[in-house]
């Protein structure tokens, strides 16, 4: 009888902070605690990138996890002080840390173009020929019903 309690209890205790525990705070958002707060996320990612090498900043691998931390520190800084996240000013946040550490990083496209007329013709003339060749092989066998394969 004790124990059917006590896991009553528990689950109670479990819907409880379930349903009052991850909520954001009544208060609302303080817009400017979150500004004290968000420099220190951006300060330790530009320290930490500052000891990557300059011409590795557009190699994602070499400062992912750097920038996780940080994505998650605007995160939990934002929703300490009753924010949602992303927000307006962590989103000016993120820019400036692009802004500052990734401009200098395009992506190079190829120019696609399209090929000769030498190959693009029988490219496209091809299968128009074996669609209209295998169309009619099907009318002419419909026709002669009478003779087997």
């Amino acid at each position: 009888m004790e124990t059917r309690v006590l896991w009553r209890l528990q689950l109670l205790s479990l819907l409880l902070v379930l349903l009052w525990g991850g909520c954001a705070p009544v208060d609302g958002c303080n817009e400017t605690r979150m500004l004290e707060m968000l420099p220190r996320c951006e300060k330790a990612f530009a320290d930490m990138m500052h000891k990557v090498d300059a011409w590795k900043w557009c190699n994602l691998s070499e400062f992912i996890v750097y920038y996780d931390s940080f994505t998650n520190c605007t995160e939990e800084e934002s929703t300490k002080v009753g924010c949602y996240w992303p927000n307006p000013l962590a989103q000016g946040l993120i820019t400036g840390i692009h802004r500052q550490f990734f401009s200098n990083c395009t992506v190079d496209r190829p120019h696609w173009q399209d090929p000769p007329d030498e190959v693009l013709i029988p490219l496209i003339a091809v299968p128009i020929l074996l669609t209209v060749a295998m169309a009619g092989l099907v009318v002419w066998r419909s026709k002669r019903t009478d003779q087997l394969l």
